[in-house]
């Protein structure tokens, strides 16, 4: 048990100093070391000047945190928040125990001023001056320490928002770490199951070229020992004699045909009785896609061609309503697709009266046509290697080469980089082979891109021009476009 006594000389006796109260406990073995500071503060002499306070250290650990908040990776600043997490909870355990070393001091300085009361009346004179001046440094100490408790209080409660703020963080970041981690294992097993599915489809494809290779072989094989057979069973000699045989069949075959048309044209006009115009004039050609049919004169009594108006007209092989073919006005006619098993007929007034001509049978398709054009159909553009004879009716004076364009979507003229005429299928646009006349007229066509432009395309050979135009149609029609030339698509529509 500790008791205090001080020696106040001769004014009053030891023993008449009562004891402090025995309940009283002490932090330390000595008084604090206060001094008095402006305006009467007591201020408590720290004795290491490094130490610093409460707040202080939270902000510093908010500064280092906030400056580290960038660089950080999300897990690293998950960890980061829980040892801040720590830290805080630290300081609130030691923010209670000084709360509690706080309170035992006001415990203390109560009853040392009741101590100090009661032995102020019991002395005079200058240690009666001590008392009271004691009793003045225990209630400023008193006031200083109500002070720094309300501190301590702000303290606490700025440590316990950090401590609910770096908590809620801590856990928003785990939250954020974790749906990261769910989203990249998703990512993962999205990547492994296409790369499965990718391999899976190699290896299919793998399976099927071996399959399809081998049996491209086997044919392959079996086509190169068929040909050997052949050529094995036809010496070259054979060969060649068959080859020389069908030419010269080919040659009869074509002479017998003109003489068949020949007398096929002399059988039909003595059976209607034709009147003498059709004794001077005939109708010369082969009545098949490709050609040119001339109207040519047997006589030298034939009226002038030039003189005479004619007017080209199609007949349908079952003898209905014949439709004028605009345009085709001159004594040569170069039948296109669309004439294909009809009859042409050409009507000549000469002198007023009105006579015609026409063919003895249908117009015959051009061999190999069909089967060419279908194979151009499976093409997405399908260039044709022309000549630009004439451009709005205007002669052209080059005859540089221009590449014709037929696509499924439109037409396009170019002459290398620069493009004349470039038209998406519509209904002002117009096809068809050339109506005038010329020894050409089989190998070109006329065709309006829109209106205001038109022009007339010399080709490489007929079946190329045929080919052009089946194809353009074709396409065209794919369209809902139906493609003719001037004043057809009226009638086809009709």
């Amino acid at each position: 048990m500790t008791r205090v006594t001080r020696d106040f000389g001769d004014t009053m006796q030891k023993d008449a100093v009562p004891a402090v109260s025995s309940d009283v406990t002490f932090s330390s073995s000595r008084f604090p070391n206060y001094k008095i500071g402006a305006n009467n503060q007591i201020v408590d002499a720290k004795d290491d000047p490094k130490v610093l306070s409460m707040k202080e250290v939270v902000a510093r650990e908010t500064a280092l945190l906030l400056e580290q908040q960038k660089r950080l990776s999300v897990r690293d600043l998950a960890n980061k928040f829980e040892k801040g997490l720590a830290a805080a909870a630290k300081l609130s355990e030691e923010a209670r125990l000084r709360e509690a070393a706080s309170l035992e001091k006001h415990v203390l300085l109560k009853k040392l001023r009741d101590a100090l009361e009661s032995l102020k009346g019991r002395v005079a004179g200058r240690n009666k001056d001590d008392v009271e001046e004691a009793i003045a440094m225990v209630e400023a100490l008193a006031v200083q320490l109500t002070h720094r408790e309300g501190e301590l209080i702000q303290e606490k409660a700025e440590v316990k928002k950090l401590a609910n703020f770096l908590k809620q963080a801590s856990e928003d970041a785990k939250k954020l770490v974790d749906g990261e981690r769910a989203y990249a294992r998703a990512e993962i097993e999205s990547a492994r199951a296409a790369v499965q599915r990718v391999e899976e489809a190699i290896q299919e494809h793998e399976r099927t070229s071996r399959a399809s290779g081998k049996q491209d072989v086997e044919e392959l094989m079996k086509e190169v020992q068929e040909a050997r057979r052949i050529k094995m069973l036809h010496q070259p000699s054979k060969v060649m004699d068959m080859e020389h045989e069908i030419r010269a069949l080919r040659i009869q075959l074509v002479e017998k045909s003109k003489r068949s048309l020949q007398l096929q044209k002399e059988l039909a006009r003595s059976r209607r009785g034709e009147q003498s115009i059709f004794q001077l004039l005939e109708l010369d050609g082969n009545e098949a896609l490709g050609s040119c049919l001339r109207i040519n004169p047997c006589s030298d009594n034939a009226p002038e061609l030039s003189k005479c108006s004619i007017q080209w007209y199609r007949l349908p092989s079952d003898g209905g309503k014949k439709e004028l073919i605009s345009g085709a006005t001159k004594s040569v006619y170069a039948p296109e697709p669309f004439d294909v098993g009809r009859v042409l007929q050409a009507e000549i007034i000469s002198d007023g009266q009105q006579f015609s001509l026409s063919t003895t049978c249908p117009i015959d398709p051009a061999a190999g046509l069909g089967s060419y054009v279908e194979a151009l159909v499976r093409k997405h553009d399908v260039e044709f290697n022309v000549i630009v004879t004439q451009t709005n009716g205007v002669d052209h004076p080059s005859e540089s080469i221009h590449v014709l364009h037929v696509g499924k979507m439109r037409m396009k003229l170019r002459k290398g980089k620069s493009t004349n005429a470039k038209e998406y299928y519509s209904t002002s646009m117009q096809l068809c082979g050339v109506r005038g006349g010329g020894n050409a007229a089989a190998q070109a066509l006329f065709w309006q891109a829109k209106k205001g432009l038109s022009f007339v395309l010399a080709f490489e050979s007929a079946r190329e021009r045929n080919a052009a135009i089946m194809l353009a149609r074709r396409f065209a029609f794919d369209c809902n476009i139906m493609l003719a030339g001037p004043d057809d698509r009226a009638r086809l529509g009709s």
